[in-house]
């Protein structure tokens, strides 16, 4: 079963709360920031559900292409269209008897959000190129990082989808707003990863744990996750110290303030002992276009690879990124199943 790893009181009540609505078959909508686990409580309450036999099915709703997401969340029929050699059951009815995870459904244009709300209120999907409805009985938890009611006020987002969605919420909380969670979590990790490699699990020094109880994680629960498993990596010995740890509290800064720090830290630079060239310059200086790949992988390291998540931190248009990570050969990761946090429900339950 999904564990919900932590000890401070908002994560003993989400264990409370997930025990509470896992029984029933309601909608639920998990919001808050990126990295903080929302697929863990969505598994966590299937987990604890009737449906626990049942598949868990989730979907990246920003990372399907729109031509393709009807297809894909409601299935095809042999010729529906160009490439479809053979018929697909598609998302919602693999999650028959079972679970959908909407994840991201902030991310859906609003052709695809009268689709899955027409889905969602008949209870039952029409594959594409098919005039033949098919009954389905699927439990349905979204999540997003966006403000949704803000997005219904700019009309981004459909209203009535909204609170088909949000029957029951969950909000999530930075891990920098429940410190007492972070070195289990650490603990956890460091545990997890030797599990998983066969390999004797290590410990934090005393200044490691101190550095990883002052950092604010700004990529949440998934960078915490990501730099336990570098640092593991990456020490020798059994004990980690706290040179792997980000020193930095302010989040992912500017590659012109940092990008000497970066290479230094890889051993690709040594900031005192460049080469120069004839005028007196560092020959090996990265380019511009060294730069910019570095500081996107770096910032689809600090998400877990949530493209949305990076645009948004980066300021750029999504599809701008997209092209970007093609052209430098930044190929998407799926993130780990086994990230974990805690919850907390906005409404309607015990707060």
């Amino acid at each position: 079963m999904t564990s919900i790893v932590g000890k401070s009181y908002w994560t003993k009540q989400i264990r409370e709360t997930i025990a509470r609505i896992a029984p029933h078959t309601s909608s639920v909508l998990v919001t808050g920031p990126s990295g903080t686990g929302k697929e863990l409580i969505a598994r966590s309450i299937h987990d604890q559900s009737p449906r626990a036999t049942g598949p868990f099915i989730p979907v990246d709703c920003a990372s399907v292409p729109g031509s393709l997401f009807s297809a894909q969340l409601f299935g095809h029929v042999k010729g529906a269209f160009t490439g479809a050699v053979g018929s697909s059951l598609g998302m919602f009815r693999a999650a028959n008897g079972g679970t959908i995870f909407l994840d991201e459904v902030g991310e859906l244009d609003l052709e695809l959000q009268s689709n899955l709300l027409r889905v969602i209120q008949q209870r039952q999907v029409t594959p594409v190129g098919s005039h033949d409805s098919e009954p389905i009985d699927v439990r349905i938890i979204a999540a997003t990082n966006r403000d949704l009611a803000a997005e219904v006020k700019a009309g981004r987002f459909r209203m009535d989808l909204f609170y088909r969605l949000d029957v029951i919420s969950v909000d999530m909380k930075a891990l920098k707003d429940r410190r007492d969670d972070i070195l289990p979590l650490a603990n956890h990790f460091i545990e997890q990863f030797a599990d998983e490699r066969g390999l004797p699990a290590k410990h934090l020094s005393p200044a490691a744990i101190q550095a990883v109880k002052s950092c604010d994680w700004p990529g949440n629960v998934r960078q915490l996750q990501n730099i336990i498993e570098r640092s593991i990596v990456m020490s020798e010995g059994q004990e980690i110290g706290p040179e792997f740890i980000p020193q930095s509290t302010q989040g992912v800064e500017l590659l012109n303030e940092e990008t000497l720090d970066f290479a230094a830290a890889d051993g690709d630079l040594e900031p005192h002992h460049l080469s120069t060239n004839v005028d007196g310059y560092p020959s090996d200086w990265p380019t511009l276009e060294e730069n910019e790949r570095e500081h996107l992988a770096r910032t689809l390291d600090l998400t877990g690879y949530n493209q949305s998540a990076a645009a948004r931190l980066l300021k750029i248009d999504y599809r701008l990124l997209m092209r970007r990570m093609k052209k430098y050969g930044l190929k998407r990761r799926t993130p780990s199943r086994s990230n974990a946090a805690g919850v907390s429900p906005r409404r309607r339950i015990a707060k």
